[in-house]
């Protein structure tokens, strides 16, 4: 497939991803996107964009957001959630942008594989820059992206592996699997799904490029719809494969869970949010991801869902007579009940829980429903019903909370009848 394949793939991702960004609002906030140059080495003249909140962390985390084939760092950062999420928690998010016409990223040629040039090169480059100028935590280094990012995303985490914490790819390919000789951008074979390698195969692709690494690999969350006619869904295990190998584990799950309706979840190396690899299969969806809250999972994935300014909390603001410093309660624990989608026939929600003036090893939750509500399935809990009461206890690993923090979607459930938020009651269990 040669250029007019790519711009036909770019032209169907692009229709599709209109939707999200009509979807997805603006973050309100005096910061802006901002573009920066000179930025260092940059053999294939990309373009940055940098966006630092207002409430920017001590030694905040830093976020790459790699666009689409199509798009560009102006469409992902109105498009997408992480600008918002960078305003909650205080993260700084690199938005890269290629220049040259095909608007995809150069996740083919041996230079941008092996981090002797091209996209990769001048990526790390931006990295390097903000790190310095920002006094990034270098231990808290991520990256994520949609299709040609979601390569992109794997060949980073491929050729830095030193760098990065972890990544969330989102319908995209293994590292090295649009490998092309030719000069092309398009790896036909890839993309319909037919390079199918074995695990230690692929693993060898990472470790060959990085001989002598000893060091943590990156943790990795693969999402992809079984319904994707760009990048076929085979990609998906072709993933899976790639980074349970790298990360020591084999392809038999530790977890399995439905976490919503129509996402199948597996769990690598580990049952906890920070799973060696996580990997999320959409039953019936395209290629269009990164709707719905999806760059939310992929926040907790990382480990950055505690807010930056831990003096408020979800429930208990600092007037609160009963609050504590830290803006938590002022014993024991509290949570809330968040909606985040409803339709026809129920709802989604997810449960903050939020420790007082003492960390807390675990939590019980008990509330009565107001008008006939029901739990259709819930994640991450054990949940009891009896008539209208519920009662929800922690699953160990997401049990601790620390001294005045919040553990944000500790749990979630998926909820029939009208949507509502009952108060909750935690207790410390």
């Amino acid at each position: 497939m040669r250029r007019g394949m790519i711009a036909a793939a770019a032209a169907a991702f692009v229709a599709a991803v209109a939707l999200v960004a009509v979807l997805v609002p603006k973050p309100a906030s005096a910061a802006s996107l901002t573009q920066v140059t000179n930025f260092g080495n940059n053999p294939s003249n990309l373009q940055m964009y940098l966006y630092v909140p207002d409430n920017v962390a001590p030694e905040p985390a830093l976020v790459l957001g790699i666009h689409w084939c199509g798009g560009d760092a102006n469409a992902f950062y109105s498009g997408t959630e992480w600008a918002r999420l960078a305003d909650q928690y205080g993260f700084i998010v690199v938005y890269p942008s290629v220049t040259r016409s095909s608007k995809c990223w150069d996740v083919a040629s041996a230079a941008s594989l092996s981090g002797t040039g091209s996209d990769s090169v001048g990526i790390k480059s931006m990295m390097d820059w903000t790190i310095a100028q920002h006094d990034v935590d270098t231990d808290r280094i991520f990256s994520t992206g949609i299709s040609s990012g979601a390569m992109m995303t794997n060949v980073m985490l491929g050729v830095y592996p030193e760098v990065f914490e972890a990544g969330a790819a989102f319908s995209g390919v293994p590292y090295t699997c649009f490998r092309t000789t030719n000069g092309s951008e398009w790896n036909s074979q890839c993309s319909q799904g037919q390079v199918n390698r074995t695990p230690q195969d692929w693993g060898n692709e990472v470790r060959t490029t990085n001989p002598g690494y000893s060091g943590p690999w990156p943790r990795m969350q693969i999402w992809h719809g079984t319904n994707d006619d760009v990048l076929f869904y085979q990609n998906f295990q072709e993933q899976i494969d790639q980074w349970t190998n790298v990360n020591g584990t084999d392809q038999t799950p530790e977890l399995s869970d439905t976490p919503q309706a129509n996402w199948n979840r597996t769990r690598y190396g580990g049952t906890g949010t920070q799973a060696p690899v996580e990997a999320i299969s959409l039953q019936g969806v395209g290629h269009n991801l990164m709707a719905n809250g999806m760059a939310v999972k992929a926040l907790e994935f990382f480990g950055l869902d505690m807010p930056v300014d831990p003096t408020t909390s979800p429930t208990t603001g600092p007037t609160d007579p009963t609050s504590s410093p830290t803006g938590g309660p002022a014993t024991g624990c509290s949570a809330v009940i968040k909606v985040v989608s409803t339709w026809n026939s129920g709802w989604q929600a997810n449960v903050d829980v939020t420790a007082g003036s003492a960390a807390i090893s675990g939590w019980k939750l008990t509330w009565t429903w107001p008008s006939g509500q029901t739990i259709a399935s819930s994640w991450n809990a054990g949940v009891t019903s009896s008539g209208s009461s519920v009662t929800a206890l922690d699953v160990d690993w997401n049990g601790s909370v620390a001294a005045g923090q919040t553990r944000t979607s500790a749990w979630g459930f998926i909820g029939t009848g009208s949507a509502v938020t009952p108060t909750v009651t935690c207790t410390p269990n």
